[in-house]
């Protein structure tokens, strides 16, 4: 065996392993919904602590065969990862129907089988290099997580020119070439053979290894069911795909919140959808507004009645609905914010003659940015700020953003909005209508907190919200309402019937006479947000309507476990409404990664030779190890999601905090880690108390350094982010090498065991912060990480 560990081979297999995990998240979006896939992915990642107790049970003889059970693995990899994948997306399971039909978890447990296959075998790769150079552990831990590093920012750029399911053929690629790699040094013909590989069997495999079957219940699916129905445009970037359908035989018609008394219907559209879901209609324009008049008939128009020539600022543009009806109630000026620029590309250049880009007409500007970041940089004010019907109706209906952070919705967020509002100036929000009333709620309940948050005297005077029969819209004002406008809005809804949920002065008999409920929820609960019961209210509400903040910015989480029993009994009559069970779900395989993992852990003390090998390790240090491991794995990513998550807000842009804020925590870590071979456990507690002190001083001072900074420009932020990660990241780079190096030291039969307890830890600490971070914030979180990174300096391993 070569006595030279195989950096570059680890490091290369790493990187193929990090972006197929971050693939695998881009592919299950399109084929079924993110928080399923996110799920799936973190139960599948178990094959990386599954691999530590493989490698510990066979150690000896996989270490005797090494550089070739390296490389068998690592082309294991390489294929599983294509053709697992391609089996997961054939399972039959339908998200939206976990809750009624109990089959559906076999699926989930199919798709969680089959994406654990390729990473148990990257895993095992990774997990016989520590063992077979347990020496050289700090400089494996660095290639390890450098690799990582630079696998994310490889795989970020290169969904900005291939699809997704194209990208695979790279992590195919890098695969072999790690196996490669490792059997150069003892082997060069084998290498030779798996370096051919690597550049040949990208492009020799067949079409349907890469052909994305989506979910029959995502709603391009179903579009283009319809007869004649086709795709016109396809554009990709790592925000999403975005395709543009057209249905000239069964035209699509998509007006959400028009009136029943509209007299006018939308002119030829054609649908717009990204990652399968759909996300608004390409109305056609030719410069006349005239046939656009249906668009003063939807609630989101309601603003428009209060104001004259209005300045207005879109968040949210996307495919041009409400840059068109300001246009038609003659604003001044619009300034339209988009995130994704291939959903502008799509309206200036794939379907310029239809759309009549109104990204271009007269007085709109645009700006591709994220809202909050936009809103940030901004000094201009507006008399108008409109905050777009973002979602669709079935995924919003079904409860799938629950486990997903939106800073779009948060307290903070519209203290900003309201920061670029002229006097009198409004801020609305359109959301659809979901019964029992949800989201809608929780708006109009985080308005009041932020207009409390600006010492608002009055904020019952500052609201207005209206409902029609399928869309809500709120209006929060910089000031009290006029009576005259307080008669507008009544007039404008009595002409569209539309209901008032809530005005001030309101009545009970005004509310609940056009579309009408039986129970009226939306007006009782805006009345008991407003008045002293306030927090009786949200208790005792069947949903979760506290408002978020951007320590806890999952706005559209609603669960309450009180709920559970009633939900139960309507599902066994059939008549279970929708909600979101992401959450539940995220509990059942959170339980499920405990359960494995702890039987996993266990299983090396019981079996064979690996048993009388831990037998002969003194008591104090098998005690002390798993302790240590399991802390450094909860610690670890109890401190990273969190900070991943506030630095995302701050570089305002998804794609680019990806690749930065995730490249950033691996590659500072790696170099920590390089930088730990200089000490031993003896010496080295400075570390954690450097993790601790740094950690706290950044949950502390963190939020407002970044809200001052948000208005810098990218450039500026990028260099802030990686300023601040560097130190942090750096330290945390070092105890697991540290500890690691010093069980090779002193009971090397050890190693795998320690790498596989870290790994388990590591995904079971990813679904319990996301867990904890809906209930208690990000905050408690870092604190609860600082306390597991004290528990593992008292075990540092040793004895």
């Amino acid at each position: 065996m070569n006595h030279r560990p195989p950096l570059l081979a680890v490091a290369t297999l790493s990187a193929a392993a990090l972006g197929y995990e971050i693939l695998l998240l881009r592919l299950f979006a399109i084929v079924q919904w993110h928080h399923f896939a996110y799920l799936a992915i973190s139960v599948a990642l178990l094959g990386f602590g599954a691999a530590g107790t493989f490698v510990t049970l066979a150690r000896h003889r996989l270490v005797a065969l090494f550089p070739w059970s390296f490389s068998i693995a690592a082309a294991a990899f390489a294929v599983a990862a294509v053709g697992c994948f391609a089996a997961a997306e054939r399972v039959p399971f339908n998200a939206l129907e976990i809750a009624w039909d109990p089959a559906q978890f076999l699926g989930l447990a199919a798709i969680y089988l089959l994406l654990f296959v390729p990473f148990f075998c990257a895993a095992t790769a990774l997990c016989v290099a520590y063992a077979a150079f347990g020496a050289h552990v700090a400089r494996l831990y660095g290639a390890d997580i450098i690799g990582a590093g630079l696998g994310s920012l490889g795989l970020l750029a290169l969904l900005y020119a291939l699809h997704p399911a194209d990208a695979l053929r790279a992590i195919l690629a890098f695969g072999f070439a790690a196996a490669a790699l490792a059997a150069w040094p003892a082997a060069r013909r084998g290498a030779i053979v798996l370096g051919l590989a690597a550049l040949l069997a990208p492009w020799l495999l067949p079409p349907s290894a890469l052909e994305l079957v989506a979910s029959d219940y995502k709603d391009l699916r179903q579009a283009l069911r319809v007869d004649g129905a086709r795709s016109i445009a396809q554009r990709v970037s790592p925000l999403g795909v975005v395709i543009a359908v057209d249905s000239p035989r069964v035209p699509l018609r998509h007006a959400p919140g028009l009136s029943l008394n509209a007299t006018a219907g939308p002119p030829p559209q054609i649908g717009l959808f990204v990652d399968g879901q759909a996300a608004g209609a390409v109305t056609r324009f030719d410069g006349d507004t005239t046939p656009l008049r249906y668009l003063a008939d939807m609630t989101s128009a309601v603003p428009y009645r209060l104001l004259q020539r209005p300045r207005v600022l879109v968040l949210g543009a996307g495919a041009g609905g409400d840059i068109l009806q300001a246009l038609v109630h003659g604003a001044s000026r619009v300034d339209a914010v988009e995130l994704d620029a291939q959903i502008v590309a799509v309206l200036r250049q794939d379907l310029t003659g239809f759309s009549g880009r109104p990204y271009d007409a007269p007085g709109v500007r645009l700006h591709v940015a994220e809202a909050r970041g936009f809103v940030a940089a901004s000094r201009d004010h507006y008399d108008l700020i409109q905050v777009a019907l973002l979602d669709a109706f079935g995924s919003s209906a079904a409860g799938l953003g629950s486990l997903h952070e939106s800073h779009l919705y948060t307290v903070e967020a519209l203290d900003g909005y309201l920061d670029r509002l002229a006097p009198g100036g409004l801020l609305a929000f359109t959301r659809w209508v979901s019964l029992p009333p949800r989201d809608s709620l929780r708006l109009f309940a985080t308005a009041i907190a932020a207009l409390e948050r600006r010492g608002a005297p009055e904020p019952a005077m500052a609201l207005a919200m209206i409902r029609g029969w399928s869309t809500t819209t709120l209006l929060v004002k910089n000031g009290p309402f006029a009576a005259s406008e307080i008669a507008a809005i009544r007039e404008f809804c009595r002409q569209r019937s539309f209901d008032t949920v809530y005005l001030p002065g309101i009545a009970a008999a005004e509310a609940n006479v056009f579309n009408v409920l039986e129970t009226d929820d939306f007006f009782a609960a805006t009345q008991a947000l407003l008045g002293p019961e306030r927090q009786a209210f949200l208790d005792r509400y069947k949903f979760d309507l506290t408002p978020t903040g951007d320590d806890r910015p999952y706005f559209f989480h609603f669960f309450k476990w009180h709920t559970l029993p009633e939900l139960l009994r309507l599902r066994a009559q059939g008549a279970l409404p929708p909600m979101d069970w992401g959450y539940p779900v995220l509990v059942v395989a959170l339980l499920q990664a405990i359960a494995v993992s702890v039987a996993l852990i266990l299983l090396p003390l019981a079996l064979g030779r690996s048993r009388h090998a831990f037998a002969a390790v003194p008591t104090a240090l098998r005690r002390r190890v798993p302790v240590y491991f399991l802390a450094l794995g909860l610690g670890f990513m109890a401190i990273e999601i969190p900070f991943l998550q506030r630095f995302t807000l701050f570089l305002s842009h998804p794609a680019h905090a990806a690749a930065v804020v995730l490249a950033a925590f691996l590659i500072f870590a790696g170099l920590g880690a390089r930088h730990s071979a200089r000490w031993t456990t003896a010496g080295a507690r400075w570390p954690f108390a450097a993790i601790a002190a740094i950690a706290l001083i950044y949950a502390a001072a963190l939020p407002a350094l970044l809200g001052a900074l948000m208005g810098l420009a990218l450039g500026w932020k990028i260099l802030v982010t990686i300023g601040l990660i560097a130190p942090l990241a750096f330290c945390l780079g070092m105890p697991f090498p540290l500890g690691l190096a010093a069980v090779a030291a002193r009971a090397e039969a050890l190693v795998p065991w320690a790498w596989a307890i870290n790994g388990f830890a590591s995904v079971v600490a990813t679904l319990l912060a996301t867990l904890l971070a809906i209930h208690w914030g990000q905050t408690v979180v870092v604190l609860i990480a600082v306390a597991f990174y004290a528990l593992a300096a008292w075990q540092i391993p040793r004895g």
